[in-house]
C-alpha cells in the first residue's frame, strides 16, 4: 500500500512538472531559450504574461541596405540567406539569455531582464550584441562562397523603465515591450548609419554595464524626444584594450572637447590628425565634416554641441 501510494505520488508529481513545462513552452518557448524555460517551469507561480513595468534593456538591430540586396537576389535565395541570417543571431541571443521579441523583416527586437528577472540585463545586451557583430565574420564566409552578398548590421540598444507583458488585440497578442525606452532603442539602431559604427548604446545602458570601455560618440536629440541623450560605441572589455587604442580614445576625447567648446580651430586640427592616424574611422571624417559646416554656418545662439536628428 505505501510502496503504491509512493509511486502514485511520484507519478502525479511528475506529470504535473510535465504540465507546467509543457505550458510554460507553449507561453514563453518562442522567445526565452530552452534553459530559461526550464528555470521559469520550476517556479511557475514568479511567471506571467501580465503587463507590469520593469526596468529592462531592448535591443534592435538591422541589416544595413537590405532593399538593395533584396532587389539584387532571387527569392529563393533570399529567403535562405534571411532563413540563415536571422537563425544565427536568434542564436546568439538565446546563449545571452535574452528574449527574442519579434522579427521585423530583416529587423531583429530583443530584450533582456523579462520574464525572467537578471540584474545584468543591461551587460548581457551589450555582450550579445559585440557577439552579433563577430558572428557576421563566419556567416559572410558562407555567404561569399555562394556568390552571395556579404551583410553589415546595426544594433542599437537602450535600458530603462518599460511596460512588458502580452499585449496586442483580441484577435492576436504577443509578450513585448512598450515605451520611451524602447522607442529610443529603435532610433540608436538608425543612427550607427549617421555615426559610422556597428553598435549605439544610450547613457542609461552605458552607466549599467561596468568592466566595459566605451568611446562616446555625441549627444542628440532624436525625433520624439526635447531631452538630449549622450550615445556610446563599446569599445571592448577592460583590460583587452591595448594602449594604441587607449592613446586613440585619449585624443578623441580632445577632439571631443573642442567640438562641444566651439573652438574650431582646436576641433580641426586634433581631427584633421586623427583622420591621418586612423583613417579606417568614419567617425573622425564625419565630424571634420561637421566642423567644416559650423564654421562656415556658425550656429545661432548659444552652441549646446548637441546634434538634433529631426527623422527617425
Amino acid at each position: 500500500m505505501t510502496v503504491g501510494m509512493f509511486a502514485l505520488n511520484m507519478s502525479y508529481g511528475y506529470f504535473v512538472e510535465s504540465r507546467a513545462k509543457r505550458q510554460f513552452t507553449e507561453l514563453f518557448g518562442q522567445y526565452v531559450p530552452p534553459e530559461l524555460v526550464d528555470q521559469m517551469a520550476r517556479n511557475p507561480g514568479k511567471y506571467t504574461m501580465e503587463g507590469r513595468s520593469e526596468e529592462l534593456t531592448v535591443l534592435f538591430s538591422d541589416i544595413r541596405g537590405f532593399t538593395s540586396i533584396a532587389e539584387g537576389m532571387e527569392p529563393r535565395e533570399l529567403s535562405q540567406l534571411l532563413n540563415e541570417y536571422l537563425t544565427e543571431m536568434s542564436r546568439v541571443i538565446g546563449e545571452h539569455r535574452g528574449t527574442l521579441d519579434k522579427y521585423i523583416g530583416d529587423a531583429i527586437m530583443a530584450f533582456w531582464g523579462a520574464p525572467v528577472g537578471e540584474p545584468r540585463h543591461a551587460a548581457q545586451a551589450v555582450a550579445a550584441a559585440v557577439d552579433m557583430q563577430a558572428a557576421l565574420g563566419p556567416l559572410n564566409v558562407r555567404f561569399r562562397a555562394r556568390g552571395w552578398p556579404e551583410l553589415r548590421i546595426g544594433i542599437g540598444i537602450n535600458t530603462g523603465p518599460m511596460r512588458v507583458g502580452d499585449m496586442g488585440s483580441q484577435l492576436r497578442k504577443a509578450y513585448t515591450v512598450l515605451g520611451d525606452a524602447v522607442n529610443l532603442a529603435s532610433r540608436l539602431e538608425g543612427l550607427t548609419k549617421q555615426y559610422g559604427v556597428g553598435i549605439i548604446v544610450g547613457e542609461a545602458t552605458r552607466q549599467a554595464v561596468g568592466g566595459m570601455v566605451f568611446r562616446e560618440l555625441d549627444r542628440v536629440r532624436v525625433k520624439g524626444k526635447d531631452a538630449p541623450v549622450a550615445i556610446y560605441e563599446p569599445v571592448g572589455p577592460e583590460g583587452a584594450v591595448g594602449k594604441p587604442r587607449a592613446e586613440e580614445l585619449r585624443l578623441w576625447q580632445q577632439a571631443l572637447k573642442a567640438y562641444r567648446a566651439g573652438d574650431w580651430d582646436q576641433a580641426e586640427l586634433a581631427l584633421f590628425n586623427m583622420q591621418r592616424l586612423y583613417p579606417q574611422i568614419p567617425l573622425y571624417e564625419i565630424y571634420a565634416g561637421r566642423v567644416a559646416r559650423l564654421r562656415a554656418h556658425p550656429p545661432a545662439g548659444r552652441w549646446d554641441g548637441v546634434t538634433t536628428f529631426a527623422e527617425k
